[in-house]
């Protein structure tokens, strides 16, 4: 990869949503590709369980720097002849404050192969996107990133002031301690990890770029004003992205649809942001010819899109409910919904009206609450000192069991599995296989039916033709 910044970043979607397969095409071409850096430890081993089509992970996994650990995870999750349609998916262990060795293994080796994956037969670039509030894997799969050559780390959802060290410390294969956010804690609590017991050897690798996803001018300067956290650069999000957004800037105001209403506290300032001295990225609502040559006129180094790619032929939403999907667009009746609750992080979720999904009220009141993926569960400190972990759409009388109010629970969506049944690995429950959950932009009929004008779908390199014109 050159050192020259891409224009055009593809956005890191959902659970598996931006896997390898779209990075490698969208770098191919000389952009930024992303993979979804959220739950691959889960989403390998499901792979796995299915036969590992095509065989393109163990391709990746020969390539990894500690064989045992490779060995270990084919032992525990691969299936030769794949698992039979009705058989469940083998459970992962939840990851913990101290997770066992075979964990973070697969953990660390997920993501590499992801990054090598996307990175093959190109010199393009290729990056990571991550949650800052699902914390417990933070460590482990950027070590995987920059194992496997990541160019490009993005992290929203959160404030990641403390990523900048934690990646130049395992670039360096150092010891880092990462602070974790812990609920009634009494004083701070640490996880402390060394690359070295991965993989012994090697060090020190090439440092990726540190991108964090911003909503405002105040978190810009924040982030920016110690120069041990600063990052190398910003995407800035406003709120009709797809996904998680950030909540409205001061007190909270619906409109008629029980959606947040935003305003002019949450415009990014952008001539003051260039005052920073670091370069950005327009993101949300960039997915339209004319806006990247806006953005660069407007200081911009370029624009992120999510929308646009969500939904072409080599993202890995399951092909039915794409095609679902991009035919509501086409008839400018796909409705997206900014949902202050469904998402257990207490951030607004954007969700597609999807009949089938959980976007229904009866059918996510049909589907019994479980919590078996649990990348979004919130970490409390019991009055005995331990550790506890609590999601608000795991069973209410768990969740009220370990200290949660009871009313955190109403409306919220187990997103986990909804996003995991969106991409084709949907477990199987005794009433039949977990609903999908679709996330999306709020431009999608606009900018589908611009991308779909001579066809039902459309390639990666059809868009950033389309955000290049």
């Amino acid at each position: 990869m050159t050192n020259e910044l891409p224009r055009i970043i593809q956005g890191g979607m959902g659970v598996g949503v931006s896997g390898w397969r779209l990075a490698n095409a969208v770098g191919s071409r000389g952009q930024l590709g992303v993979v979804s850096g959220v739950a691959l430890d889960v989403i390998h081993a499901r792979r796995l369980a299915d036969g590992d089509q095509g065989g393109h992970l163990r391709r990746a996994y020969a390539e990894f720097p500690n064989q045992k650990i490779v060995a270990d995870v084919l032992d525990r999750y691969y299936l030769p002849d794949g698992r039979q349609p009705d058989e469940p998916y083998r459970t992962v262990p939840k990851l913990n404050a101290d997770p066992p060795a075979n964990l973070i293994g697969l953990t660390v080796l997920a993501n590499f192969a992801e990054i090598r994956l996307a990175k093959s037969g190109h010199t393009g670039p290729a990056g990571v996107n991550y949650l800052t509030k699902v914390q417990l894997p933070t460590p482990y799969a950027i070590l995987g990133a920059v194992l496997g050559g990541a160019d490009f780390i993005i992290m929203g959802a959160g404030i990641p002031i403390d990523i900048p060290p934690m990646i130049r410390g395992l670039a360096a294969g150092e010891p880092i301690r990462q602070r974790l956010d812990v609920i009634d804690a009494e004083s701070d609590i640490f996880v402390d990890f060394d690359p070295r017991s991965v993989v012994p050897d090697g060090w020190p690798r090439t440092r990726p770029k540190f991108l964090a996803i911003i909503s405002s001018n105040t978190l810009a300067l924040f982030l920016s004003r110690n120069p041990n956290n600063r990052p190398d650069g910003f995407v800035v999000e406003r709120p009709i992205a797809g996904g998680h957004n950030a909540p409205p800037r001061g007190k909270g105001k619906f409109d008629e649809l029980g959606q947040p209403e935003y305003g002019p506290r949450d415009e990014v300032d952008l001539a003051k942001l260039q005052e920073v001295g670091l370069p950005f990225w327009l993101a949300g609502g960039s997915g339209r010819p004319g806006l990247l040559r806006q953005a660069l006129d407007s200081g911009a180094a370029g624009v992120q899109v999510g929308t646009a790619f969500a939904f072409c032929q080599e993202s890995d939403i399951e092909s039915g409910l794409k095609q679902d999907v991009i035919d509501k667009a086409l008839a400018d009746s796909a409705t997206v919904f900014t949902d202050p609750l469904a998402s257990p992080s207490g951030y607004p979720f954007k969700v597609v009206e999807m009949s089938g999904t959980i976007s229904e009220e009866a059918v996510a009141e049909d589907r019994t609450r479980v919590c078996d993926l649990g990348f979004l569960r919130s970490t409390y400190q019991s009055p005995d000192g331990t550790l506890g972990y609590r999601c608000a759409a795991e069973p209410r009388n768990a969740y009220v069991r370990k200290g949660g109010d009871v009313e955190d629970t109403d409306s919220r969506r187990c997103l986990c599995n909804g996003l995991f049944a969106t991409v084709d690995l949907p477990q199987v429950r005794k009433g039949g296989l977990e609903p999908p959950l679709v996330t999306s932009g709020d431009d999608i009929n606009t900018v589908i039916r611009a991308l779909c004008v001579d066809s039902g779908s459309y390639s990666a390199a059809d868009v950033i033709e389309y955000l290049e014109a």
